[in-house]
């Protein structure tokens, strides 16, 4: 199993959206995709990365195959310390437990790390979300703490509790 990231473009929209399930948006988008608005958000990204800002998003292969999504993101400051960058992830869930996401997370890491963009990679683990939690740690993340998100809720408005994990750069 060759497992890549590349960055996202729009023809890997299609198999993002069939690769989306109950779980994926409830950890991760929060709402069912479509081709053409999972295309916008690739063209909002480029926008983004041509300014020097924001989040940079990638899609994760198997051999050759888009299964889901990985990004990283240094403007997400909510439980983590300066010079953390977030990283967040979504499998197909065929391809859940086989260890194509914590491959893919170290290889994001290696991206972070040749472009300067922080010190530490950091996974902001929903503590209802184990698996999550376990991806941080086959990948090589360190829990660090629990906290109360600032800014996301959940669906009775109470902040997320969140798990940290860390890995240095």
């Amino acid at each position: 199993m060759d497992v890549t990231v590349e960055p996202l473009r729009h023809e890997h929209a299609a198999a993002i959206v069939a690769a989306e399930d109950d779980e994926t948006i409830r950890w991760l988008s929060g709402g069912r995709s479509t081709v053409v608005g999972t295309e916008a958000y690739v063209d909002r990204l480029a926008r983004e990365a041509a300014a020097g800002a924001g989040k940079r998003a990638f899609a994760v292969l198997v051999d050759g195959d888009c299964v889901g999504t990985i990004d990283y993101d240094p403007d997400v400051h909510d439980g983590l310390d300066p010079g953390d960058v977030n990283i967040a992830y979504g499998i197909a869930p065929w391809m859940r437990g086989r260890g194509v996401t914590a491959i893919a997370v170290g290889q994001i890491c290696d991206r972070i790390r040749s472009g300067g963009v922080g010190t530490r990679a950091a996974i902001r683990a929903d503590v209802r979300n184990t698996a999550s939690a376990k991806v941080a740690e086959r990948a090589g993340f360190t829990f660090v703490r629990e906290f109360a998100s600032t800014t996301d809720t959940d669906a009775d408005g109470r902040p997320v509790r969140f798990r940290l994990f860390v890995r240095p750069l």
